[in-house]
């Protein structure tokens, strides 16, 4: 189990976490989210004890992390991380190494990743010869070669085509199975709603939602009621409770204070011949989150 209890951190005077606190449990994959600049890099920066909290205690498995903790932890980085000029077993062997492993071991590794990415025949090619996908592939087993304990992923599909995103949810799913914990950072919100079922949400470094994300989308107070059909936007908007109404491609998005409120709708629609579909849904993660960034934010 990852642990973080009441960490700060300060750079001079500015305050770039405060006061955080959460816990990543085996098998586990955990959202940490937030708009840039709201100190996700920073912490994930101090779980690597890359830098040291101004206050606080970051463990994992009830130990603090040294270097041979890091040995046990992988990290996918938003910016590319490779060295270029290298190739693809090149880049692997130095990892490797830096996170203890022997030569053989490695190799063995590379060669079931590789194959399991789907580009064996990269291995000995230079990796800026590689496309943006294939390079992220490439960061992805260089953070994934030492079989991690806990894994750190940041925006990790980022230069992926549909199909390889795929892949990479696959491996992900595979890695927890396995028991390891992730983190999961990215801006796409349908990508962390797939993955996390717990979260985190900062804004200036300090937490302004958390929980597991069925709890966080059962208590958010406002809902939404798709609705297919002959309608007008103008009669919709007059009604008790309903906040704002929005048009699609193919339908109505109605959003309403709570589900109390949906009954309101339900009885104008009693009223219109054609309405073929009329469903309340859970606030989408997106929705929360801007939300709850513009709260913080006194928006």
């Amino acid at each position: 189990m990852l642990k973080i209890e009441n960490v700060t951190k300060y750079y001079g005077d500015f305050k770039a976490v405060d006061n955080l606190s959460f816990t990543v449990d085996k098998g586990e994959i955990f959202g940490l989210l937030g708009v840039n600049g709201a100190g996700k890099t920073t912490t994930f920066r101090m779980i690597m004890n890359l830098i040291s909290p101004s206050d606080g205690l970051i463990t994992f498995n009830g130990k603090k992390i040294d270097y041979d903790v890091t040995d046990k932890i992988g990290f996918l980085t938003e910016e590319r991380s490779l060295l270029t000029k290298l190739t693809v077993k090149q880049q692997m062997l130095f990892y490797g190494k830096l996170k203890s492993l022997d030569e053989r071991t490695i190799l063995t590794r590379l060669d079931k990743l590789l194959e399991r990415f789907k580009i064996s025949e990269y291995k000995d090619r230079k990796i800026n010869t590689l496309s943006k996908g294939n390079q992220q592939k490439v960061q992805f087993i260089s953070a994934i070669i030492n079989e991690p304990s806990l894994l750190i992923l940041d925006e990790p599909f980022s230069g992926l085509d549909p199909i390889n995103i795929e892949l990479f949810k696959s491996v992900i799913l595979e890695l927890k199975e396995k028991g390891t914990s992730i983190i999961f950072s990215s801006h796409r919100m349908d990508h962390v709603e797939l993955f996390c079922e717990k979260l985190v949400i900062l804004v200036k470094g300090k937490s302004v939602l958390d929980g597991y994300l069925k709890d966080i989308k059962k208590d958010y107070k406002i809902k939404k009621i798709k609705i297919e059909g002959d309608v007008k936007v103008s009669d919709l908007k007059k009604i008790d409770g309903v906040i704002n109404v929005t048009k699609t491609a193919s339908a109505y998005d109605v959003n309403i204070k709570d589900e109390s409120y949906s009954k309101n709708v339900f009885e104008y629609l009693k009223t219109r011949n054609n309405v073929t579909k009329f469903v309340l849904e859970e606030p989408s993660l997106e929705e929360i989150f801007v939300a709850k960034v513009g709260e913080a934010y006194g928006e």
